[in-house]
């Protein structure tokens, strides 16, 4: 932590060149048909929940741009095995487990940005959520490298705001700039009937897609994005060396500097 506060201040203080500055901030996004491709993910096991609900009415304002391919899958639909530890993916790239993981994995490194939601159950984010994640290919291999994403997290009391860090935390670790996030506690299973959360819901997915469009940058999200990565992840891999192959195969395919 003090490594990360300590180029805070270098740069807030003008100690290191704007050409620095540049490449730590440098996120660059959308596909060579600048068309925008988004995934969203309901980690509820409810279609009809409060989680889906806010997902979904994001959904259709982003469908309202002529742009814009989204794909929607909802957890509860697929196969996704826990994982069992082995490391496999880390030295080959690919989890040896058949099932739909894989896909959505690829789906999501394919993507402009990610939009994530979750019910909160103990104070964190699903088990079907929490499963995936797992499997994901999330911080370690960087599948939010250069991407976009929303996190949405609900709940009946104050725990929503728990599982609000969590998604952020993973979506920020896993390289992706963080354009906004949606807390809401209502009682489960709820239909939404609040006027002032669909203005929000609505202004956030605008904000999402100018974001993408625009490539926006968003600085201290770099910078304390690029610390964590250098400081911490980058080291680590290196130093499993071959164990960690598949994940620095990756990193090179993104361009990721090793």
């Amino acid at each position: 932590m003090k490594r990360v506060q300590n180029l805070y201040r270098a740069i807030f203080v003008d100690r290191i060149e704007k050409s620095e500055f540049e490449e730590l901030t440098n996120f660059n996004c959308c596909g060579k048909d600048n068309n925008v491709n988004i995934v969203i993910i309901n980690g509820s096991p409810r279609k009809k929940g409060t989680t889906s609900n806010i997902l979904r009415r994001i959904e259709e304002n982003l469908l309202l741009y002529d742009d814009v391919h989204v794909e929607y899958f909802d957890l509860i639909d697929l196969d996704i095995k826990s994982c069992n530890g082995c490391c496999t993916c880390y030295k080959n790239g690919t989890c040896y487990i058949k099932d739909d993981a894989e896909m959505l994995s690829k789906r999501i490194f394919s993507s402009d940005g990610l939009i994530l939601g979750s019910p909160t159950y103990a104070s964190n984010v699903s088990g079907l959520l929490k499963n995936f994640i797992d499997r994901g290919h999330f911080v370690i291999e960087q599948i939010l490298h250069k991407k976009y994403a929303i996190s949405v997290a609900t709940g009946e009391n104050y725990g929503s705001s728990d599982t609000s860090k969590i998604l952020n935390k993973l979506i920020q670790y896993s390289g992706a700039f963080l354009t906004g996030k949606i807390v809401y506690n209502s009682p489960f299973n709820s239909r939404i009937k609040d006027d002032k959360l669909n203005k929000k819901i609505d202004k956030l997915s605008h904000k999402y897609y100018l974001d993408i469009k625009n490539k926006r940058n968003y600085p201290i999200q770099a910078v304390v994005h690029n610390a964590i990565f250098n400081m911490g992840i980058k080291s680590f891999v290196k130093s499993k060396g071959e164990k960690y192959q598949g994940v620095l195969d990756k990193w090179e395919k993104m361009n990721i500097s090793i």
